[in-house]
């Protein structure tokens, strides 16, 4: 009895620890971002949308942008999907052999490439990849919070950014929490027509009580936060 008691204890507190459903599967997304060198962007991005094809042949590729405000002046960000990391170690492994994709696009490219930056994420669980209703803008904003996981801060982020969404601020794409990379880390990318429409709708929410009193409370848990804008390429599926 005193172990079925101790037992229930500890499966109580672990229960009110919980922020919701976990990942039911391993699909996780790879953010990938390219520091070009100085006037290589235009040459790196034409050499992208010609030999896309040969990457997408093994992997599904979410969005491809560059960077316009908010980060380094030649970069672009681009997300990928894998089912789990055996299928991205598979796809890593069919890259290194394919001639084409090395002659074509990967020898030219590598001498423009000052840098590259790889972080695993997973989709929050209450969230889904989401679609824009037509091509438009977009704005990734990168939270550090507090060491602790979504445990300690989970519930009150999930309503900041559900208040936006109900009050129509701006389209939610994707809540990514990071698994490789800096921890306690979580990427929101937002849709929004234009950069106009995007900065007229984070100023009404500013004046909005409601999205007040709920960052309020998700900012006690926030180290730091920054964002970029991010024009997508031609050849992205995300437009």
């Amino acid at each position: 009895m005193e172990n079925q008691i101790l037992g229930s204890g500890v499966l109580d507190v672990c229960a009110s620890f919980a922020t919701g459903p976990r990942q039911d599967d391993g699909t996780f997304y790879e953010f990938r971002t390219y520091y070009l060198k100085p006037s290589k962007m235009k040459e790196f991005l034409e050499n992208s949308k010609k030999n896309v094809h040969l990457r997408t042949a093994h992997s599904e590729l979410i969005g491809y942008w560059s960077v316009e405000f908010g980060g380094r002046l030649n970069t672009v960000f681009h997300i990928w999907k894998y089912d789990n990391f055996a299928h991205r170690t598979a796809v890593r492994k069919a890259l290194a052999q394919d001639k084409e994709w090395h002659e074509q696009f990967l020898l030219p490219s590598l001498p423009l490439i000052d840098k590259q930056e790889s972080e695993i994420t997973y989709l929050v669980p209450w969230c889904k990849l989401g679609k824009p209703p037509k091509q438009g803008v977009y704005e990734l904003i990168t939270f550090q919070m507090k060491p602790g996981g979504p445990a300690l801060w989970g519930h009150s982020f999930q309503r900041a950014i559900h208040v936006h969404i109900n009050q129509g601020y701006a389209t939610l794409i994707g809540v990514f929490n990071a698994e490789y990379g800096a921890l306690n880390r979580v990427h929101v990318l937002w849709w929004s027509e234009n950069a106009d429409t995007r900065a007229a709708g984070r100023h009404r929410s500013h004046e909005d009580p409601r999205v007040v009193a709920a960052v309020r409370e998700s900012v006690q848990y926030l180290e730091t936060q920054q964002n970029i804008l991010l024009i997508p390429t031609s050849f992205s599926p995300l437009k």
